[in-house]
């Protein structure tokens, strides 16, 4: 291990257009003292030529074939060979800033062991940005500036995988990329939060995120809704469920309803709400759905929200505001 040696973990495939943009980007770093360990993982196109050449004139860039097959093995393998002291991960088809390394290094110097490195992202894309990523980043970096990720990591993943950075006994005292669990980068910012790791604000645009139809988080199964339920109700029920509480579900579309049968599965009672006239005393899986007033019946309830509408989310706030509960401890909201 060397003690100022950053690695960049890279995994990769079929990213030929954007790969040359990368790793310039990456040579370009303020801070020189990086290594990157970029992991092919069975590429069809000349991806792993592209990188070969960058390896050929810069030692500090080392490249190696995927073992196995998928995102987590190629950063199993990467991670296994690096070196540093801090831990970052990038993808081959973004731009990170000059100051990034720079940045996130100093930042996590300054505040010690325990502490995780974030930056503000800016989406950016030939066609345009759509409506749903534009609010996604203004969310995750309203968070990032106040270091209050965690405070909604039941919404979606807080912490942008290609714009993170830790001390290398952090990481591994969170388990690294040992989880077989996707999507892997929730996963992980799960894990950061089960172990209290604490997030260091930054105001500053540190990552160019692209966006375009064939990126593997719009294309790939493990990045499905459905995974991003697995993972939340995993970790719900793991770390912040209270099983001497009532436990309640807000919401009867696709999410609820998904939540609902992995309870059923799991043989977990619950109490079904909504506040859809059509749906209320109605039955699914068997459970009757009843009016969300009678949550204010209950004894100390935690309620999971799974409302998508957002002026429907502001008005249950409200209402869960005048029955004086509490944000991460009396409710959750899983969108």
């Amino acid at each position: 291990m060397q003690k100022g040696l950053v690695s960049i973990l890279i995994p990769f495939k079929d990213t030929e257009d954007f790969l040359e943009e990368c790793l310039d980007s990456i040579l370009a770093q303020t801070y020189l003292d990086w290594e990157v360990i970029a992991v092919d993982d069975h590429s069809e196109d000349e991806s792993y030529g592209i990188v070969s050449q960058y390896a050929q004139k810069d030692t500090r860039i080392h490249l190696m074939r995927n073992l196995g097959k998928g995102i987590i093995p190629a950063l199993q393998l990467g991670y296994k060979n690096a070196k540093g002291n801090f831990i970052t991960r990038m993808d081959s088809d973004d731009i990170m800033m000059p100051h990034r390394l720079e940045k996130m290094r100093a930042s996590l110097q300054k505040k010690g062991r325990g502490h995780l490195s974030v930056g503000l992202v800016n989406y950016f894309s030939d066609r345009g940005i759509s409506n749903g990523y534009f609010k996604y980043e203004n969310w995750l970096n309203r968070l990032t500036r106040t270091g209050s990720n965690f405070s909604e990591i039941y919404k979606e993943c807080v912490i942008p995988s290609p714009c993170w950075m830790a001390f290398r006994e952090d990481f591994e005292a969170c388990g690294g990329f040992l989880s077989e669990r996707y999507p892997e980068d929730y996963d992980l910012s799960f894990r950061f939060y089960e172990h209290k790791m604490k997030i260091i604000p930054c105001n500053e645009v540190l990552l160019k995120w692209r966006d375009y139809d064939h990126r593997t988080s719009r294309t790939h199964k493990h990045y499905a809704q459905n995974y991003f339920l697995d993972i939340k109700t995993h970790y719900f029920l793991k770390l912040d469920r209270d099983a001497e509480r009532p436990l309640v579900i807000w919401g009867a579309g696709f999410k609820g309803k998904t939540i609902a049968k992995k309870l059923i599965a799991a043989n977990i009672d619950f109490t079904w709400l909504c506040d859809n006239p059509r749906k209320i005393d109605k039955k699914i899986y068997d459970q009757r759905l009843l009016h969300f007033s009678q949550l204010a019946t209950l004894e100390n309830p935690q309620s999971i929200i799974t409302v998508a509408n957002e002026e429907d989310q502001t008005e249950i706030e409200n209402y869960l505001l005048k029955l004086r509960q509490v944000p991460m401890k009396d409710y959750f909201f899983f969108c």
